[in-house]
């Protein structure tokens, strides 16, 4: 990780451009993601139950109301980092922020079983993506696009090494974001097998499966998971897939964007889905 550098810059010219290094670094910590500085804005979004991404907690900080923070972000399931006071600061818009930042999801989440509640309502087979640590938002944008196109029921994400619900992936998205239900969990892994066990098929993408994508029954209900841009998908999700499935790649390029390849495995279950009608 490299050291953040930060000088004191003189004059009213120098402090506007410290104030405008301090804001785009913290679009970047942030996604571009709105954010909350400060241990008594951050302790009161956690008593409110307002939907947040992870918090940045500065080493070495600590107090009642820290340890409030810590309680109620671990009754929530929400992610908690220790990191370098420097990042905090790095991060930080204000001066204020006390060793605490929280990032806001762009739009709330949902449990799973609200996802698997709308399936079952539905008149369609149920349709599940499940995305396995996807990092750019820009495909994870994409994807819930395409989501909703094909009348998904639900995407999946984890908590932990994958983009969250950003303004970089509402952006992205196109408005679908408002419209498709997104559930953030803790282990992928389980989660396919607790899907497995209540009727679906799960399909997995991998450049060296056997199957094509289009030689899989797609017509029943199934999970389509989707694995990082640059690893594919963990051995460990791979072993809890019914099939692995590749797309022919005739170039020399032997990989797809996870965005892309989402959308043609999407509309291979709207094409055979169709065709059974």
């Amino acid at each position: 990780m490299r050291k953040a550098e930060r000088t004191r810059p003189q004059g009213k010219a120098g402090k506007e451009a410290a104030g405008s290094d301090r804001r785009r670094e913290a679009a970047q910590a942030a996604d571009i993601g709105e954010q909350l500085e400060g241990r008594h804005p951050v302790l009161e979004a956690l008593k409110s139950g307002r939907q947040l991404n992870k918090i940045l907690l500065a080493e070495g900080a600590e107090g009642g109301s820290v340890n409030d923070i810590l309680t109620r972000a671990k009754e929530r399931g929400i992610v908690v980092q220790r990191v370098p006071k420097a990042k905090i600061d790095a991060a930080a818009v204000t001066r204020n922020h006390q060793g605490v930042i929280a990032y806001l999801a762009a739009k709330e989440y949902v449990d799973l079983e609200v996802i698997l509640q709308a399936a079952d309502r539905s008149p369609r087979p149920g349709l599940i993506v499940v995305l396995d640590e996807i990092e750019d938002p820009h495909n994870l944008g994409s994807i819930l696009r395409t989501a909703d196109g094909v009348g998904a029921h639900g995407v999946v994400i984890p908590k932990r090494r994958a983009v969250p619900l950003t303004a970089t992936v509402a952006k992205a998205s196109a408005g679908a974001i408002e419209h498709i239900p997104v559930a953030r969990v803790t282990n992928i892994s389980q989660t396919l097998e607790m899907l497995k066990r209540a009727g679906y098929w799960v399909i997995g993408t991998d450049v060296n499966a056997d199957s094509m994508y289009y030689q899989v029954d797609m017509t029943g209900p199934i999970v389509m998971v989707i694995g990082n841009e640059s690893k594919g998908l963990g051995e460990v999700v791979k072993k809890r897939c019914d099939y692995l499935v590749r797309l022919p790649m005739i170039g020399q390029v032997q990989s797809l964007n996870a965005g892309v390849a989402a959308g043609v495995l999407l509309y291979e279950a709207v094409r055979q889905r169709g065709s059974k009608k």
